[in-house]
């Protein structure tokens, strides 16, 4: 509780929910006191074993929840160091795509197929799902989207730019277009609790939140319990299920709203990969 009430003063609730996470899971893993006495190596060992599982972005995040909770040790007095304040992580970020994250068409409708025991519940996650494997949008322009983004006599929706992406108007399905027709008719002013222009909206009635997403999409986690399945994961399958269709590189780059032609290659370049773990799988080099 100490902690957590120090953590409060310094980050959001979300950061200090996922701190908080990765902090137990530390301690549970290398015991309360052996982190208590932890030296430079014993973190350093840590964060080596994290690195033969998790990409170096969940890695980085560790480090950090764990630097965290040594400052408090060290402002409340329960120790007279830090022992990871200068440990630094070198690795070059990168937003390669792993290919064995990646989901066939087929396998990204298996998550519109779930029945709900309410309707209001099946329609709008429903609907959260198909703007993820049928538009391929980012999890924070799902959060942002707004009512007047919506054109269903048209047929589209509108994807404002944010700091990295392009904005764009894209087509929705004709499945699409009866579930928003649905919600925005039925489901949503059931919702909504209070005066709010954005589109989608939790059960609880307020504006969709990371969490909520997070939360809906890891219920599929059975369906796939070998594989990453989260909103990026089904992103990067939507874009190279695309191109592997033989979609036009500029139409892809302009759907998924890249501002580089660079950013959409490097999801072709994952056929050559394939094809490289097809051949090492079936005819490895002895």
């Amino acid at each position: 509780m100490e902690l957590r009430n120090y953590l409060q003063r310094k980050l959001s609730a979300e950061t200090v929910k996922v701190y908080c996470r990765d902090i137990n899971i530390y301690l549970q893993t290398v015991g309360e006191q052996n982190a208590l006495h932890a030296g430079y190596g014993d973190v350093l060992n840590y964060i080596g074993t994290l690195r033969k599982t998790y990409s170096s972005g969940t890695v980085h995040r560790i480090l950090q929840s764990i630097k965290a909770y040594y400052q408090w040790l060290l402002e409340s007095g329960r120790r007279n160091d830090h022992p990871c304040r200068d440990l630094r992580m070198r690795d070059k970020k990168t937003k390669a795509v792993q290919l064995q994250d990646l989901f066939k068409p087929e396998e990204l409708e298996l998550l519109m197929t779930r029945e709900e025991r309410y309707a209001m519940v099946q329609v709008k996650n429903q609907l959260i799902v198909s703007l993820l494997i049928y538009q391929g949008l980012m999890l924070q322009e799902i959060l942002g989207l707004k009512l007047k983004d919506i054109k269903l006599e048209e047929g589209t929706i509108y994807i404002k730019s944010s700091g990295h992406l392009n904005s764009r108007t894209l087509k929705l399905k004709g499945r699409q277009i009866i579930l928003m027709q649905r919600y925005l008719s039925e489901i949503r002013p059931q919702l909504c609790k209070q005066e709010t222009d954005f589109l989608l909206l939790n059960i609880r009635g307020w504006p969709l939140k990371k969490l909520d997403v997070d939360y809906l999409i890891r219920t599929f986690k059975h369906l796939f319990p070998e594989r990453n399945l989260t909103p990026m994961t089904i992103r990067q399958s939507v874009i190279t299920n695309l191109l592997k269709a033989g979609k036009d590189l500029r139409l892809v780059q302009t759907f998924a709203g890249h501002r580089k032609p660079s950013t959409t290659e490097k999801y072709k370049q994952t056929h050559v990969e394939e094809l490289k773990e097809a051949v090492m799988k079936f005819h490895p080099l002895k």
